[in-house]
Parts: C-alpha cells; sequence; structure tokens
C-alpha cells in the first residue's frame, strides 16, 4: 500500500499546500501556509480583514504565484501555472467582483463557459446552433442554479442575487473537482443567503470545496472543516466545533474573550 507522502504530493489530496508564502515587496501577506483538502470535503477559509483570503485564492488559482512553498491539486503540482492552465486540470473559481458578459444572455454566458472548458477559445456564434452538447450543458446548468426562466435576459438585468447564482454556474460549467468561491453571499438578505447555501451545497456535491466566507451562520452551515487565517498564518484548521472552541480564534477574529460561551 502506498504511503501517504509528508509534503502533499499524494494524490488522494484534491488540494494540498506545502509551506506557501506571498510577498509583496517587504510585506508578507501569506506566511509558510500547510493546507491539505480531502476529495469531497468542504473547507470555508476565514479571518479579519487583511489576513490574507483572497490573497491565498489568488495564489492557488494561479492570479498570483507564490513566493514559496508547494501547490498540488490531485497530486500535481500547479504552483506557477498560468490560470487557464490550473482550470483545465480541474480547478475553477468564482471572484468578490463579477466576472460575468453583462450584455450577453444568461443562457449565452454559460454557454461561453463550457467552451471555455473544453478548450475553444473562439466560436463564430452561428456555429453554436450546431453544437448541441454545449447547449444541452448550457441548459442542465441553467436548471441547476434555478435561473431557467432568466434564460434570455441579459447578465445585467439580473438582481443581485441571481448574478451571484450564475457566476456559480460559471464555475461549476466544466463539472471541476475543485471549486473555490470566494465571499459567495456577500451583500445578500437572509432570505438570499439562505438559498445561494441551498445552491451551494446542491452544485458542489462531490465536489471539493474552499470558500471565503464572513457570514459565520453561512460557515457553519457548509464546512466540514474551517482554516482560520489570520495576518497571512493558518492558526486553526479543524471542525466547526473545535474551531468555535479554539481560544486562539475566539481573540483574534471572533472577537470573544477566554472562557465565554461559543459563539
Amino acid at each position: 500500500m502506498s504511503r501517504p507522502d509528508p509534503h502533499g504530493a499524494d494524490p488522494r489530496w484534491a488540494l494540498a499546500l506545502q509551506g506557501v508564502s506571498r510577498r509583496f515587496g517587504a510585506t508578507e501577506v501569506l506566511r509558510g501556509v500547510d493546507l491539505r483538502v480531502r476529495p469531497g470535503e468542504r473547507v470555508a477559509v476565514i479571518g479579519p480583514n487583511g489576513a490574507g483570503k483572497s490573497t491565498l485564492f489568488h495564489v492557488i488559482s494561479g492570479q498570483f504565484a507564490p513566493s514559496a512553498g508547494e501547490i498540488r491539486l490531485q497530486g500535481r503540482r500547479i504552483d506557477g501555472l498560468a490560470p487557464h492552465r490550473i482550470h483545465r486540470l480541474g480547478l475553477a473559481r468564482s471572484f468578490q467582483v463579477s466576472q460575468l458578459f453583462p450584455s450577453l444572455s444568461v443562457f449565452d454566458n454559460l454557454r461561453c463557459a463550457v467552451l471555455w472548458r473544453q478548450g475553444v477559445g473562439q466560436v463564430a456564434w452561428r456555429f453554436l446552433s450546431g453544437m448541441t452538447a454545449v447547449t444541452r450543458r448550457a441548459d442542465e446548468l441553467l436548471a441547476q442554479i434555478g435561473l431557467a426562466h432568466r434564460r434570455d435576459l441579459p447578465a445585467r438585468q439580473l438582481t443581485y442575487a441571481e448574478q451571484r447564482s450564475l457566476e456559480i454556474g460559471l464555475a461549476i460549467a466544466g463539472e471541476p473537482p475543485v471549486v473555490l468561491l470566494d465571499e459567495p453571499t456577500a451583500g445578500m438578505s437572509r432570505s438570499e443567503t439562505d438559498r445561494c447555501v441551498a445552491l451551494i451545497r446542491r452544485v458542489t456535491a462531490g465536489r471539493t470545496l474552499l470558500v471565503v466566507e464572513h457570514d459565520m451562520s453561512v460557515v457553519f452551515q457548509l464546512a466540514d472543516r474551517i482554516a482560520v487565517l489570520v495576518a497571512g498564518e493558518l492558526i486553526a484548521f479543524d471542525t466547526p466545533e473545535r474551531v468555535r472552541a479554539d481560544e486562539r480564534v475566539r481573540q483574534a477574529y471572533l472577537g470573544t474573550p477566554a472562557g465565554s460561551p461559543p459563539c
């Protein structure tokens, strides 16, 4: 039987970070982050503003190269690869700021995402009608994210919550095994948040999920484990119950002194 690699190269990890750091000049934003995520696991990344959460996502997905350390996706080293190469290896992400094509219909946004995942960079629109597999997949996604009734509406006319749902649809268009969602419920009402959480649960079933989220009720609903970043360091990575009770987390992030009841 094969033995796990202590440096995270074991392909049984969906995502493995070893000693990942990122500097901007003299400022070290990430400091030796070690993080290993199991296939199918849902991990929430939390921490105060400026903790390095979005930078961590940028480094994992290739927007930034790490200053030090290794990142492996399903056993394959990806640190230093371009974002599009990482995406095609099976990692997709959403962003805090909308990445939609606002003038295209909801349906055509999804078709673009499906085509991109298949490696088709540019296609004349008149040929799309003949691409039945692409059309079928886009329609499946519409149903999954609950926007079939908005199929032909330009994306800019969607409500904010619907746009966030569409972004999740774009992220899963190519059926990636690993999905990163950056603050998917930010700016939503409670009812919109509840619907978004249900959507995330539904469309990431069987996938590995990393989610940056400030709403702790969402974190505790979604996460199998919680990673806590403070000043670029991973100070805790454990189950929600243990993180909730961790004194360092209480003091550094959740804002409650030692001895207070669990939040």
